[in-house]
């Protein structure tokens, strides 16, 4: 079930991330193209820099979630293990207790801009935009407690994720070069 969990979160966070770096570059687009036609839009600053921010709070979750943000595998790894297992849980509950602050204080600010609006969109609610502080906050823990388990079980069997990935990626190219030589042979 975690898994199945985990997955379709994956594969949520891979579309929003994707849908908004789609978004984002019609908008660029767009806009270059009306400040070439000799118009411009007043609305194209404020509208690109806040889905910049939306990409990058959904991107770190999604991040969080392949645990692809930074680490210290090799760090970790070098240590024993009753001392890495320690490392490892002090590590998430920093990293947790961190969103969870941001969080908490991402719905302060969401009570201070009650009200406001976009200065060039008046239509559009400050708070709408900004919500992604606490809904991507929200997100990176859910994503970090959805991967721990896998996480744990490679760190503690003294595996690096940061490592499997790469010797993956070399044992795929060396595939890929005895497949170009058998072909060459022909």
């Amino acid at each position: 079930m975690l898994a199945a969990a985990r997955r379709g979160l994956e594969w949520l966070l891979e579309w929003v991330t994707i849908i908004l770096m789609i978004l984002l570059s019609v908008v660029v687009i767009v806009a270059v193209l009306y400040r070439l036609a000799g118009n411009s839009f007043s609305w194209y600053d404020e509208v690109a820099a806040i889905q910049l921010a939306w990409i990058t709070y959904y991107g770190a979750a999604l991040a969080a979630l392949k645990r692809r943000h930074i680490g210290f595998d090799s760090v970790l790894l070098s240590l024993p293990l009753g001392i890495r297992k320690v490392a490892i849980i002090v590590a998430e509950v920093i990293v947790i207790g961190f969103f969870a602050l941001m969080a908490w204080a991402g719905m302060q600010v969401l009570a201070v801009l009650e009200g406001d609006r976009l200065v060039s969109l008046t239509w559009v609610p400050v708070q709408f935009t900004q919500s992604v502080i606490p809904i991507g906050a929200a997100l990176f823990i859910l994503c970090e407690i959805l991967s721990f388990p896998d996480y744990w079980r490679m760190t503690v069997a003294g595996t690096s994720l940061e490592h499997a990935e790469i010797e993956e990626e070399v044992e795929q190219e060396m595939k890929n070069a005895q497949s170009m030589d058998r072909q060459g042979e022909r």
